[in-house]
């Protein structure tokens, strides 16, 4: 700590602790050392580690648990909406194992409903595909996509076992997504997402409605039930 700095020692030590967990020099659900151990290590008196200990276990970053201690938390997912992404590459970006589980996938002529929602005209067929999307085996993701069949002949579950859906677009189809719209709000659990999430049927989760376009095009609807614990999406206003 550099006490000839202005900012507080507290909030340095803040500062400290944060990149620690966000480099991984101390993972998830890793003991912290102790109050003690901070103040020898860093020359700090009681009450400035007890407030930095404090402040990070309000922004979610450390739990305690009675007379064990105190222990990193399971960060959630951060997500930057200001540039197009997918499920499978930021979660190899976090060092995470992605896995998609096709659980799914049926030919459907469209009703009323998917025609006002995607603007596709009555009497074509989607194919609609509900996936379980994981990392490290954690189930954080239910969804439901369709899937224009006039852009894609010959789709298969198969396909989409062995590759992600935007690589089988794209190098398949040559149909590269090139912008995308989501829509967010919360709602609660229903009862067949409750249980492929893990959660209490009704628990509060995040609503996200996406519309993926190439050229223009709308190739892919997709309404997503994602675990409001695990994730945090974020967006720069300028």
């Amino acid at each position: 700590m550099d006490k000839s700095n202005k900012i507080p020692l507290y909030l340095q030590l803040i500062e400290e602790i944060k990149e620690k967990i966000e480099n991984q020099t101390y993972h998830e659900h890793e003991k912290l050392p102790s109050e003690r151990e901070l103040c020898d290590r860093y020359e700090l008196s009681r009450i400035t580690v007890r407030q930095a200990l404090q402040a990070l276990e309000q922004e979610g970053y450390i739990y305690k648990l009675h007379g064990k201690g105190t222990f990193v938390s399971q960060r959630a997912f951060k997500q930057d909406l200001k540039r197009l992404y997918s499920f499978t590459d930021e979660m190899r970006k976090k060092n995470k194992n992605p896995q998609s589980n096709v659980l799914e996938f049926q030919e459907k002529s469209i009703d009323e409903k998917l025609m006002t929602a995607t603007g596709l005209e009555e009497g074509e067929t989607v194919y609609e595909v509900i996936r379980l999307r994981l990392a490290d085996e954690e189930p954080l993701i239910y969804e439901t996509s369709y899937i224009p069949q006039k852009f894609f002949p010959g789709l298969t579950k198969q396909r989409l076992i062995e590759k992600p859906m935007y690589e089988v677009f794209e190098e398949d189809y040559q149909r590269k997504v090139t912008r995308v719209e989501e829509d967010f709000s919360a709602t609660s659990a229903g009862e067949q997402e409750a249980v492929y999430l893990k959660l209490a049927e009704n628990q509060p989760v995040m609503l996200i409605k996406r519309f993926a376009y190439h050229q223009e095009q709308l190739i892919e609807y997709t309404i997503s039930v994602a675990r409001g614990d695990k994730f945090n999406y974020r967006v720069e206003l300028t």
